[in-house]
């Protein structure tokens, strides 16, 4: 049981992690705010293997600009499918090995 609340914990924090670097490049946070630049950095890690698989939509407002970055929702749901994998190989039963006896034989 605790193997699978490990990979739903760590699968928790990505999620958050990448929750946050959604909406606060949806919103056009100030990236030079400490907060926001430590969540670029972290998360940017996670989404390597996904960059360059759409091209990051932009729009400029009156103050701020708000940037949809296609990859971090798509490494969302593959993060959350590979823990779902991980959590159902850890629910396979174990097989026990058939032990004989004098009298099995």
């Amino acid at each position: 049981m605790t193997v699978r609340r490990t990979i739903y914990y760590i699968l928790g924090l990505l999620e958050v992690l990448l929750g946050f670097r959604l909406v606060f490049k949806l919103l056009g946070a100030n990236p030079e705010s400490l907060f926001v630049s430590w969540i670029y950095t972290i998360s940017e890690v996670f989404l390597i293997p996904f960059n360059a698989i759409f091209r990051t939509a932009t729009t400029e407002g009156i103050e701020t600009g708000a940037v949809l970055e296609p990859a971090t929702i798509i490494a969302m749901v593959v993060y959350a499918l590979i823990a779902w994998g991980l959590v159902k190989l850890t629910l396979i039963p174990k097989r026990n090995p058939t032990v004989l006896t004098k009298q099995d034989r």
